[in-house]
């Protein structure tokens, strides 16, 4: 704790996509924290940044910077965070890391604020994880559903964005949109492809042109022809909701879209649910948007969800095969509440403990 009571926190990898709608984020909610420092690469150092209205110079990624930190969010990748999580931990901050390195060490709580807050205080490594965007986008919506009825299987098709992929995922939509506009491309066999193949060359963050096209993949590859994005819905899945032999099955999609995840959702539970009861508890959750009137064409979409902090849900329907099932479609922005959002109430969360509020 500085001089005014508040908790000091650390911001690492402040100057990256996630880190900057963190300071956002920071800059527009309820202002719980004393001093914030920025640390990045030592490339980085000496950035200045805007936070909470204030000019912020970074400071480079040193065991010492995290000397009087009492939380620290991480968001860099996995390796970094492998790394330099447990020295922040053993300098005494409480690390909340938004990378993959530590989501399934049963060790280290995956936590959602709205499904199971109450884990973040069960950290003996001192390190708190953040899901994976693709799971964190529906579990809001999942978690008030298991709460009143049981979730007993899950099948899910995500919609992934570019930015999922980082700045280079971004980049590269950006500049294949801009080499097919206003091109007659998408009606002969590899026409696309040949197309931005021959004007950006074949390096790219996707294994297959992402504009005018969708690519059945995301991740690196694993056993049995699964991604490990897949196997992160999967795995994360039974983690946050507490339901560790939960039957999971994903296909991930990546789709020509800059900002926000979409997926499509096939909910079973251990009990009948109709679609007014799933309505009634999705609009009674703090988080959740029920967006839901097809006669009017009412649903989310990406388009109109992007820079918005809450689950969208839609498309809502009795599956009709299946009595305990319900279909969803869901909405929510990867960078926000899938990433930098979420870190941000854990630490709040763990700031409320610091102070004896929690």
């Amino acid at each position: 704790m500085n001089e005014t009571g508040k908790p000091t926190l650390a911001v690492v990898g402040a100057t990256g996509a996630v880190g900057s709608v963190m300071l956002s984020i920071l800059s527009s909610r309820q202002d719980v924290w004393g001093q914030i420092k920025l640390v990045a690469s030592a490339r980085s150092a000496g950035k200045v940044l805007q936070v909470r209205g204030e000019d912020v110079v970074v400071e480079a990624l040193t065991p010492e910077v995290f000397d009087g930190v009492d939380v620290a969010m991480f968001d860099v990748p996995d390796d970094v965070s492998a790394q330099w999580a447990p020295v922040a931990a053993a300098r005494g901050a409480v690390v909340v890391d938004n990378s993959g390195a530590f989501r399934m060490d049963p060790d280290v709580p995956l936590v959602v604020p709205e499904v199971n807050p109450a884990q973040v205080k069960n950290r003996p490594k001192g390190i708190i994880a953040n899901p994976n965007c693709t799971t964190l986008t529906m579990m809001d919506a999942l978690g008030a559903l298991h709460a009143g009825w049981e979730l007993t299987e899950l099948v899910v098709a995500s919609y992934q964005a570019a930015s999922g992929a980082g700045q280079p995922g971004v980049d590269r939509l950006y500049a294949e949109i801009d080499t097919v506009a206003g091109e007659q491309v998408g009606s002969r066999t590899g026409d696309v492809r040949r197309l931005i193949d021959s004007k950006l060359g074949l390096e790219s963050p996707f294994p297959a042109p992402l504009a005018m096209n969708v690519v059945p993949w995301a991740g690196s590859v694993k056993d049995g022809g699964w991604s490990s994005e897949e196997l992160k819905v999967r795995n994360e899945s039974r983690k946050i909701l507490g339901i560790p032999d939960l039957k999971v099955s994903a296909t991930c999609v990546r789709v020509p879209v800059v900002t926000t995840h979409s997926l499509a959702v096939h909910a079973t539970f251990s009990r009948p649910i109709t679609v007014e009861e799933a309505r009634e508890a999705l609009v009674q959750a703090p988080s959740v948007v029920v967006l839901d009137d097809p006669e009017h064409s009412e649903w989310p979409t990406p388009a109109d969800v992007v820079g918005s902090d809450p689950t969208f849900v839609g498309r809502m329907r009795q599956a009709l095969d299946f009595p305990h099932t319900i279909e969803l479609f869901v909405c929510g922005d990867n960078l926000r509440k899938g990433a930098a959002l979420n870190t941000a109430q854990i630490a709040e969360l763990v700031c409320a403990e610091l102070t004896g509020q929690l």
